[in-house]
């Protein structure tokens, strides 16, 4: 059985009231938090690990959806 794109992105919008897109961010920044929290891997490494090409992409991915950056959240925690 073959689901189509766009149906699948209406579908949890209508359900979550979010698009797939912010589903994906929100769970990047999750897992991208726990490796700062937890590890000790450069922030390139967290980077190249959630496939960005330039950490620079993923630096403002993530203070997009926390407000900071990806070192000024793990000196916080």
């Amino acid at each position: 059985m073959t689901v189509d794109v766009n149906r699948l992105n209406r579908a949890v919008k209508e359900v979550t009231g979010k698009p797939t897109t912010a589903h994906s961010a929100e769970r990047l920044t999750s897992e991208a938090k726990l490796l700062l929290h937890h590890t000790h891997w450069s922030v390139g490494n967290i980077a190249d690990r959630f496939g960005f090409e330039y950490d620079t992409c993923f630096h403002r991915s993530f203070k997009q959806h926390t407000g900071t950056t990806p070192l000024g959240f793990r000196q916080a925690a």
